[in-house]
């Protein structure tokens, strides 16, 4: 057994049974203030009892779990001076260690000292938090049942505490605020510690606590999330040449594609096979389904609105301009995807308020009318009603734009017009099915974005050619860009394989949508009208009065195209690659959904 147990006088294990509870808690506190005399035998047998925690027989679980109880009744006795030794051993017990009765005396031991003193409530929430998780022998106990059933043994106990300890310290919940947030693993320690921890942090969120814990420890969350998600680098995704257009490559395809098949030259690879054995990715995508079915609980409990309301100001604070983020973002996206009338609409209407607003950063309005493109594109929960709603808005500001702006026609000085512009695009790219063939919605949306694109602002020249290629279905066209606007559509294709299992269902993939793009523009070349002759009548239009401008490089007009790829790239996730290229010529007529860089 190891060290001999160590008993107190008349404290025999055969005995111990003997003793009603008050003449325990008695010799128990006479063992604590024999320390201030001098006399520390009996106090050093108290501490050693404390110090036994595996392989324990019968009757020393026996003592241990009746110490533990004299101990609670004995807290007024304790002295974080004189006893430190005592403190210091309780503190560092594990609940995992032991069985529910032992774990009962702890949890109770710890609540009476922190509702005692106000010394000891920080050391007695942080035992609570340092609880989260096993010990790391535990770890791989947690893969068969008895681990499982220890694991919820431990934790009910250690939440129930916290809202024990709440009911008498009306601020302890504040000050377990700080401890969790102090605690959070770093991304680097073990993943099932991480993700056992966050699970608790969840829990906080939706306990008896979550009212006064609840959104900060959500935030929280995210902004873990965001910090494994930025560690994965592009590098580590994409393969062959990134310098395509923004529809290159569907993520339905990817499962199909022959390991061993040779690509064809130039073709653009993005897998999650390259994410395999990404130890990050990994994480984060058990992360992001442990945050899924924590949204889903809160949906069945009707909490989602109210949690929504956190996401969102998350969303704003952390996401919206994060560099780099690939996957976060889904989590607002699965929030809305489960009560679209409510937030499905909110989120949308929040980004076109954040585009529109002159008041607001640039970079913050065109990463916001990004999400806005990207997601009125993918959410195949939303209504077409409701997708034209929203692209009346874009287009009604993108004419009263145009409107007041005939003069100065730097690109530098446009840049939240170009993005609008663009985002109308791509959103038609993937939507316009359900708009060409309704008398009204073409008169409120279509005729008007025709003056958009064809104001002397030119954006048909300055929004990525694969949008505006796409946008126009001609194949045709032969017109120079002179500049590519870097964007990106954060809600492409998940390459997290258990994440996608969630968003798959209700995410709209291009191949469900472009081949009815074919018939769509048949109907329109019968009817003699097409968006190939917009975009030529656009060219031939304004050639005349562009000649001046565009014949000249960008130095000659003194413009500071530095300055403006340093903003637009602020916005982009991933390196830019293409900042001196300018393109011309015949662009691809048939391009794929955004998983590149260029559409970052």
């Amino acid at each position: 057994m190891g060290l001999e147990l160590l008993k107190y006088p008349e404290m025999e294990e055969d005995n111990v049974l003997n003793f009603t509870d008050s003449e325990i808690v008695s010799h128990v506190k006479d063992a604590l203030t024999s320390v201030l005399s001098g006399d520390n035998n009996s106090y050093n047998q108290l501490v050693g009892v404390m110090h036994h925690s595996k392989h324990l027989a019968p009757d020393e679980v026996a003592l241990l779990e009746t110490t533990l109880k004299a101990l609670a009744g004995a807290v007024s006795s304790i002295d974080i001076t004189h006893h430190d030794s005592l403190l210091s051993a309780i503190f560092s017990m594990s609940m995992w260690n032991y069985g529910p009765h032992v774990a009962d005396a702890l949890a109770e031991l710890i609540v009476s000292l922190a509702i005692s003193n106000g010394k000891y409530l920080d050391l007695c929430l942080r035992m609570l938090v340092s609880n989260f998780t096993p010990p790391p022998y535990f770890l791989d106990k947690l893969k068969l049942s008895r681990g499982l059933e220890r694991k919820g043994q431990v934790l009910s106990r250690v939440h129930a505490a916290f809202k024990k300890i709440a009911d008498y310290v009306p601020l302890a919940p504040l000050r377990l605020l700080t401890v969790v947030l102090q605690g959070m693993p770093t991304i680097y320690h073990k993943d099932r510690a991480i993700l056992i921890y966050v699970e608790n942090m969840l829990k906080l969120e939706s306990g008896e606590i979550g009212e006064l814990v609840g959104s900060t420890m959500l935030m929280a969350v995210v902004d873990r999330l965001i910090e494994l998600d930025v560690e994965i680098g592009w590098d580590a995704i994409l393969q062959d040449d990134f310098s395509k257009g923004i529809f290159e490559m569907e993520l339905e395809d990817v499962d199909d594609i022959d390991e061993c098949s040779e690509p064809d030259v130039g073709e653009f690879r993005l897998s999650r096979k390259s994410l395999a054995g990404n130890s990050i990715a990994e994480l984060l995508d058990n992360l992001l389904v442990l945050t899924f079915e924590h949204l889903e609980s809160c949906e069945r409990e009707g909490r989602l609105a109210k949690v929504f309301e956190t996401l969102l100001q998350s969303f704003q604070i952390t996401v919206l301009s994060a560099y780099k983020s690939k996957f976060t973002q889904f989590v607002i996206f699965y929030a809305c995807a489960l009560d679209p009338e409510n937030c499905g609409m909110s989120f949308a209407t929040m980004l076109v308020e954040l585009f529109v607003q002159d008041s607001q950063p640039q970079p913050t309005r065109m990463s916001a009318v990004s999400y806005l493109a990207s997601y009125l594109s993918r959410a195949k929960f939303l209504s077409a009603s409701f997708i034209c709603s929203m692209l009346k808005r874009l287009v009604d500001w993108c004419l009263e734009y145009c409107e007041t702006h005939n003069g100065d026609l730097n690109p530098n000085a446009h840049r939240v017009f170009y993005s609008g512009c663009q985002a109308i695009m791509y959103v038609l790219c993937f939507r316009m099915k359900a708009f060409v063939n309704v008398p009204r919605l073409r008169l409120q949306l279509l005729m008007p974005l025709e003056q958009v694109l064809k104001h002397k602002l030119n954006p048909l020249k300055v929004c990525l050619p694969s949008v505006v290629e796409e946008f126009s279905q001609t194949g045709k066209s032969c017109f120079s860009f002179h500049r590519v606007l870097d964007t990106f559509f954060p809600f492409d294709p998940c390459l997290l394989k258990r994440c996608d299992s969630f968003i798959r269902p209700m995410f709209v993939f291009w191949s469900m949508v472009k081949p009815t793009y074919d018939d769509a523009y048949d109907d329109d070349e019968d009817d003699g009208s097409s968006d190939d002759e917009l975009v030529r009548d656009h060219v031939n239009e304004n050639e005349d009065m562009m000649n001046g401008w565009v014949g000249k490089s960008f130095d000659e007009q003194g413009i500071d195209m530095d300055e403006f790829d340093c903003e637009l790239q602020k916005m982009s996730i991933t390196p830019k690659t293409t900042s001196g290229h300018k393109f011309g010529g015949r662009m691809p007529s048939r391009i794929r959904p955004s998983t590149s860089p260029e559409s970052l």
